[in-house]
């Protein structure tokens, strides 16, 4: 399958498939950056991001340096969640276009050198998926529902959900149908949407059909598969009730009945059979959501998956204290298990660290405020050169380059974030960091696409864009480029497992490794610390050395030495 494209500085899908790195365990230190496709780019101009939208601006994460780039889910869907819901696991929305457009977008990928990876949502199908139509049109009885969680309600009629798990976008977690006879009937269990009826996990035709989904894309040429909530296909036995628990939350640390259950390593143990059946170092990455790392480090053991989100790391404050607990105990969880550590600051689901930061501490990562935008920016460029100086695994959200804050002032009326009408769960506000990004300064969407963006952009978004950015030193982008080009070609950074800390004042984290040093002042002030050699790059400039060979890193900057 391919198809020609003729957008300047974009090669065409018949381009030789030869460029990406084929460096074993490529993927211990990648950088691998998330595109949220209705977001990214708009090929059609009708307002929403897609596939060819991703294709044309290809270059731009070719010379911003990354090793993969994780597309988020562009399946067909109803788009009850932002396609989250799936209706059809072989097919592109087309919305976001065909499955040649997919094949050309992963053939042009591979020329520019660039891994695919893509969104795999194995925990719900959508209400709209073939199994689910037929489960409730056949009533009772029919075996689609054992693919599904159909249960008898409580009460003397059955009116009560079967137990009182809720969903994580508010509300009870089922859902009574209406049977073909037109009566009220049996419940079905989705911890999210009420149109993302949940898998059974149990059924041999749910992990059969899985497997092939996989052999489906990994056929196509993908190089790996982010898992949707890898946490939640398995659910306790009897589907137990919370009891004691008041709210469920998705960010929380409670041990849930249906969130982190052993029998999921099982699941993961025959997917990796599938993966190592191809050729190449093809990946899985989990967004695994568990109370502790160190019961993450139990999805990355060398049978089952390759790399797990950091999202204690994510929510951690900016404070040193705190970035050095989590970093140690990461690091520590991992090193067991033979798993690279992965890093991560932003995603589609929590609030722009550029934002996170200009808020005071506390507020957790779905923030309703702007804060002080020139502070959270200015941390957010220092956080992102200490993540970066980690050893392992990082991952870049698309528009994180640019410095882009969330849009916390959105219209009730736009808002198209299901947790958001809900009422309850999650806080509903995830369409702050969902906004089409900027790549110009001029246009009705600052070159996203020509028909407008189906969020609205905030009218400062020219003088973030690409455009506006691109080659003017200091810039966020400029800086995210030479931190990635650093890391690229410096002996020091990258893959690994553990950093030396070195003496520091209070408030300030000092990293060695090697012949590499990475200091993150925290406070709002300057701090006076030992020149370590050559400054490599800054967040934000140092002063000059001291007689002393003492140099002064800025409050709220990181900067990275060279002893070579």
């Amino acid at each position: 399958m391919s198809q020609q494209h003729s957008s300047a500085g974009t090669p065409t899908s018949d381009a030789p498939v030869a460029t990406v790195d084929q460096r074993p365990d490529w993927w211990r230190d990648a950088v691998i950056y998330q595109v949220y496709p209705r977001s990214f780019a708009d090929s059609n101009g009708d307002g929403m991001g897609d596939l060819e939208g991703v294709r044309s601006r290809l270059p731009h994460l070719r010379d911003l340096g990354v090793d993969a780039v994780w597309l988020s889910p562009f399946y067909a869907s109803p788009q009850a969640d932002a396609g989250y819901d799936v209706a059809d696991y072989r097919a592109v929305d087309p919305m976001f276009g065909t499955l040649l457009d997919a094949d050309a977008l992963i053939r042009d990928a591979h020329a520019l050198g660039l891994r695919i990876i893509v969104d795999l949502v194995p925990n719900h199908s959508s209400d709209q998926h073939e199994w689910f139509r037929r489960a409730v049109a056949e009533g009772p009885g029919s075996p689609l529902r054992d693919r599904y969680h159909f249960r008898q309600g409580k009460g003397r009629d059955g009116e009560l959900p079967p137990n009182d798990w809720e969903s994580i976008f508010g509300g009870p977690a089922w859902t009574r149908v209406t049977e073909p006879d037109g009566t009220p009937g049996e419940w079905y269990l989705h911890l999210f949407a009420p149109e993302q009826p949940d898998f059974n996990w149990d059924h041999p035709a749910v992990g059969d059909e899985f497997r092939s989904i996989l052999r489906f894309w990994l056929d196509m040429g993908v190089d790996g598969f982010r898992i949707d909530v890898a946490h939640g296909l398995v659910k306790a036995d009897g589907l137990p009730d919370l009891g004691g628990h008041d709210q469920l939350k998705l960010l929380g640390n409670d041990v849930m009945p249906f969130f982190d259950q052993d029998g999921v390593h099982a699941i993961y143990r025959q997917w990796r059979t599938v993966l190592d059946e191809y050729a190449g170092e093809q990946i899985f990455v989990a967004e695994a959501w568990t109370p502790t790392v160190e019961r993450t480090a139990n999805y990355v053991r060398p049978d089952e998956l390759h790399q797990a989100f950091n999202f204690q790391y994510l929510g951690t404050e900016w404070d040193a204290e705190e970035l050095r607990t989590v970093i140690d105990r990461t690091l520590e969880a991992m090193r067991p298990v033979g798993a690279p550590a992965t890093w991560v600051l932003s995603n589609h689901d929590v609030t722009r660290h550029a934002t996170r930061f200009a808020n005071p501490p506390g507020l957790g990562t779905q923030i309703r405020t702007a804060g002080d935008r020139e502070r959270g920016l200015r941390r957010a460029r220092a956080a992102t050169l200490l993540m970066l100086a980690l050893p392992g695994s990082a991952y870049v959200y698309q528009g994180e380059e640019l410095g882009l804050p969330d849009v916390v002032d959105l219209p009730d009326e736009v808002r198209q974030d299901p947790a958001y009408f809900r009422g309850a769960g999650q806080d509903g506000f995830r369409d702050g960091c969902r906004v089409p990004i900027p790549w110009t300064r001029e246009g009705s969407s600052y070159g996203f696409g020509e028909g407008g963006s189906w969020l609205p952009q905030p009218g400062a978004w020219g003088e973030l864009s690409v455009e506006a950015q691109t080659g003017v030193p200091g810039s966020t982008l400029e800086l995210y480029r030479a931190a990635l080009a650093a890391r690229r070609t410096h002996p020091c950074l990258g893959a690994g497992d553990a950093v030396e800390w070195l003496p520091a004042p209070e408030g300030v984290l000092a990293l060695r490794r090697g012949e590499f040093v990475c200091v993150a002042n925290t406070t709002g002030d300057p701090v006076s610390v030992p020149a370590y050699g050559r400054v490599l790059l800054a967040s934000v400039e140092p002063g000059e050395p001291g007689a002393d060979g003492r140099a002064v890193v800025p409050a709220d900057a990181t900067v990275w030495w060279t002893t070579a």
